[in-house]
């Protein structure tokens, strides 16, 4: 493994982590507020006055962090772990929206449904991830919005489906913050202390469905409208019930609105059917970024009409990037048609392995035998090799990335047989291995992306990136980005999840009276960072577990320092066709930030050490 230093910005001083203060800065003062407005999926550079005019006015106006950083794997829940807690992946165990339990988890009020690779966008499986053996509901750290709500402040979160449960679980229950989600009114309940007040000023009780015309599949494009509709509601209930609740209670509060666009737009928009371009950067990916930014100009609009906006500080933060799925590969096993474009299919890289490693596949949801040339596919793409009661290797198809676990014996020379065939995949671009297998030709360690920590749910034993590469769209490479993507969408529709710069670079900007005014960040901050800010600013500690976190941005706040920066380059030992996997990452004292990685000339935005 080697290690090569490419670049250096020498600035005043070097930031130790920061600690939140002993008693809250609010205590002697007027109140403080913080909100965490979350766009799910908007890329940073997408953003420009024509096409999200509010969110472009908070970061001119606010800080501008311009070298922003989504945690790793550039997935929805990693982040929204890392938003919620202050922590990396690590310690918070969400290594992707779907993990490998090792016994069956429920995912719907029919038991038969009980999955061993549950999808934690779902309330129902995080309700059973609060059992005796996950005391904190599924993440070790505490996170900020229990802290807060322990603290005596107004607590809320709004919004998506799983990232706003995870961010306080007992309040799925009713028994802690105001939590409301798509699954408002079905699955949960609307909150009893607001529930007349929704009823007299926005009317449905229940969160209304997704926009409705899909996601496509081969046949048919996806979306071509926005997710108004839901987006609405949501903003409703936050503007006209609960921001007036929290005014009248007269406390300090902290309140997460997560945005579903453009992220579920850019998944399924119709824009670009079977085609690389516009891909996610057509009419109704845009529609959906200024569906986004609508809900936060309406929530800055009611912040002055209460006369909150002097003391709230908002922090806008993706959860992550976003690249145009790309089907093309000359080396899978697994070929299908679809929309007139030869390609991977779904749980192709679980299939090939099968192959690869003479073992049976099988659904980890349904049980059944999987055979792709007969046209079989497991129906999330998540495959299992080997006896489903005792599994060789399980393999979650994710998307951009996808997670090899390994839970029978064996495990090292079964992983090194595993990494030596990736690393001769034309779809492959980088890959991890757990510390504990020891060193790998070809792969880096998990702990160089902060993935060995304090985690209470099962280590995925290898990550795997998947090739991306620059489209001629005519924008920046960051925004033309092609991933080729374990998927169940088509080609030309969104995705993420890899470890390339279009993924990893999210929006983040704030502003407010804690804030400096008209400040262009340079320095690395990440989702981490933001979710300890949050921390700093409301004055409380959430009870830590494990020592990944993030740092407080005090360069960013009033009165504050610049802090010395470092750009620094890993490489790993060569596998035996010489391929080697590159880490591109930065770093303020400690603190990591990544990049890019990937495999030379197949990740976009990796930069190789020079031969």
């Amino acid at each position: 493994m080697t290690k090569r230093l490419l670049a250096f910005t020498a600035l005043a001083g070097v930031m130790a982590l920061s600690a939140a203060p002993a008693s809250p800065s609010w205590a002697a003062d007027a109140p403080h507020n913080v909100i965490l407005f979350v766009p799910d999926g908007l890329r940073a550079t997408i953003v420009t006055p024509e096409v999200a005019p509010t969110m472009a006015e908070v970061r001119d106006k606010g800080v501008d962090f311009t070298n922003s950083h989504s945690m790793f794997p550039t997935f929805t829940l990693p982040n929204a772990s890392a938003l919620s807690t202050g922590h990396y992946i690590g310690d918070t165990g969400m290594f992707g929206n779907a993990l490998y339990m090792g016994r069956k988890i429920p995912i719907s009020g029919n038991h038969a449904e009980d999955s061993v690779t549950p999808f934690f966008e779902n309330d129902i499986a995080l309700k059973a991830m609060q059992a005796p053996d996950y005391p904190r509901g599924l993440l070790e750290p505490e996170t900020l919005l229990a802290a807060a709500r322990a603290a005596g402040l107004s607590t809320a979160a709004i919004g998506k489906l799983g990232p706003v449960g995870l961010m306080d679980i007992p309040g799925l229950e009713g028994k802690a913050s105001i939590v409301i989600d798509d699954s408002t009114g079905t699955v949960i309940q609307m909150p009893a202390e607001i529930a007349p007040d929704v009823a007299l000023k926005v009317g449905p009780a229940a969160a209304p469905p997704r926009v409705a015309n899909g996601a496509g599949d081969c046949t048919h494009a996806g979306a071509r409208a926005a997710n108004e509709v839901q987006g609405r509601w949501f903003t409703d209930v936050t503007t006209r019930v609960i921001l007036p609740k929290f005014k009248e209670a007269g406390k300090p509060f902290f309140l997460v609105f997560w945005s579903r666009d453009p992220d579920g737009t850019q998944h399924n928009n119709g824009d670009s059917f079977g085609k690389l371009i516009p891909g996610i950067n057509g009419e109704t990916s845009l529609r959906a970024i200024g569906n986004a930014d609508d809900s936060l100009r309406q929530i800055r609009r009611a912040l002055r009409q209460l006369g909150l906006d002097a003391t709230t500080d908002i922090i806008i933060s993706a959860d992550h990037g976003f690249s145009t799925i790309a089907k093309e590969s000359k080396t899978t096993s697994v070929q299908y048609d679809c929309s007139g474009v030869s390609g991977v299919a779904p749980g192709f890289l679980g299939n090939d392995l099968a192959k690869f490693l003479n073992l049976p596949a099988s659904d980890p949801d349904t049980g059944k035998a999987i055979e792709p040339a007969k046209g079989q596919f497991s129906s999330h793409g998540h495959v299992i090799l080997g006896d489903p009661a005792k599994p060789r290797a399980v393999v979650l198809a994710s998307g951009g990335s996808d997670l090899i676990y390994l839970p029978g014996t064996n495990r090292a020379d079964l992983a090194k047989r595993i990494v030596a065939f990736l690393t001769t995949q034309d779809y492959t671009s980088g890959v991890f291995v757990d510390d504990t297998l020891g060193k790998i030709p070809g792969a880096l360690p998990m702990s160089a992306i902060n993935w060995k920590g304090s985690a209470i749910t099962g280590q995925p034993a290898i990550f795997v990136g998947f090739r991306s590469f620059a489209t001629d769209c005519g924008r920046t490479p960051v925004l033309c980005a092609a991933t080729v993507a374990d998927t169940t969408n088509t080609q030309g529709q969104g995705q993420h999840g890899s470890f390339n710069r279009a993924d990893s670079h999210n929006f983040q900007a704030a502003i407010g009276p804690s804030f400096q005014a008209g400040f262009r960040n340079p320095a690395p901050t990440s989702n981490a960072d933001m979710g300890r800010t949050i921390a700093h600013l409301l004055g409380i500690m959430p009870k830590s577990a494990g020592t990944l976190a993030g740092r407080v941005v005090t360069e960013a706040l009033k009165d504050g320092q610049p802090v010395r920066f470092e750009h620094q380059t890993m490489t790993s030992a060569p596998a035996a066709n010489g391929q080697v996997t590159i880490l591109n990452y930065q770093k303020v004292g400690p603190q990591l930030y990544f990049d890019a990685a990937g495999f030379a000339g197949r990740t976009v935005g990796l930069q190789a050490p020079a031969k």
